[in-house]
């Protein structure tokens, strides 16, 4: 099935000459939300993707983590590739035992389907409720799955647009499996901490199965100024981390899909020692929590 898409250049969202981090992260720091893309000869693309970017394969990333210091990841599973999930099944296998992943699936999945996914190193299951990315399933349904995710050891992982935390939120309380939330809610920064979807999110944070991606500082104000750009997105990440640092983890996004720029992978980096400036707190977000989430082996 041939896309639209297919006719158009490929558009590049990462920088493919990555810089070194001014600091050593600790021994087994996790990226906890990676892509990855193609090649597209070999992992197609999806024919109702809504960009078509520059390949970004598992020897890139692989690549990319030794430059930033990181020794374990997580990759999910995008829409770029659809719900056939071999491209982040192949880079889990030729990851040496520190990469694991998170699918995308319909609803209705078999079970045989959840047994055979975890099996491959799959650690939970996402869904997307986010315009430009489509239609998202319905979260009755999503809740419908949570109890057969449980018999396999899956978590759920969301997506959604900041204003939907007050609709999903009371639905996604009564999982039980732990729920994933994604780039801090999605949430604006330019609106402050003070905001009814910032404090939304905070008080589902207050449920012990809820955890946090303390990801997306470049994403949660895309129209900062450049020297500007990460600094509210991340403040609300250090009120996130002080309040519920226990169940945060960090993931740099990379390759940037869908985005206003192409982000600088080890200012993110880099920034971390801005959300958690001590070394304790680094090893619990970076090593630790990440431990607890994913079970690496």
């Amino acid at each position: 099935m041939t896309s639209l898409h297919d006719q158009q250049l490929p558009v590049r969202t990462y920088d493919a000459q990555p810089q070194t981090p001014r600091w050593q992260l600790p021994p087994g720091a996790c990226d906890a939300h990676v892509h990855v893309f193609g090649p597209p000869e070999r992992f197609a693309y999806n024919p109702l993707r809504q960009i078509t970017p520059v390949a970004a394969p598992r020897d890139t990333l692989y690549a990319l983590h030794r430059t930033l210091g990181i020794e374990r990841c997580v990759i999910v599973q995008s829409m770029v590739h659809g719900m056939d999930n071999r491209v982040v099944e192949d880079a889990i296998d030729h990851g040496e035992g520190r990469y694991l992943g998170v699918a995308l699936v319909p609803v209705d999945v078999p079970d045989a389907e959840l047994a055979r996914l975890a099996q491959a190193g799959m650690r939970g299951v996402r869904f997307n409720f986010m315009r430009h990315l489509g239609a998202g399933a319905d979260v009755r349904e999503v809740l419908a799955l949570t109890p057969r995710l449980a018999a396999h050891g899956l978590h759920l992982q969301v997506h959604f647009e900041s204003a939907l935390v007050h609709e999903l939120g009371p639905w996604l309380l009564q999982s039980p499996v732990p729920v994933v939330i994604d780039h801090m809610g999605r949430v604006d920064a330019r609106l402050g901490a003070q905001h009814e979807d910032f404090q939304a999110l905070m008080r589902l944070l207050d449920a012990s199965h809820f955890w946090v991606k303390l990801s997306g500082i470049d994403r949660i104000d895309a129209h900062a100024a450049p020297d500007e750009r990460y600094t509210h997105g991340v403040a609300l990440a250090q009120q996130l981390w002080r309040a519920h640092g226990d169940r945060c983890v960090w993931g740099s996004d990379w390759p940037h899909p869908n985005h206003t720029h192409i982000p600088d992978d080890a200012a993110l980096v880099n920034a971390i020692t801005t959300i958690v400036p001590d070394a304790a707190g680094q090893q619990a977000f970076l090593v630790d929590n990440p431990q607890r989430l994913y079970r690496f082996a």
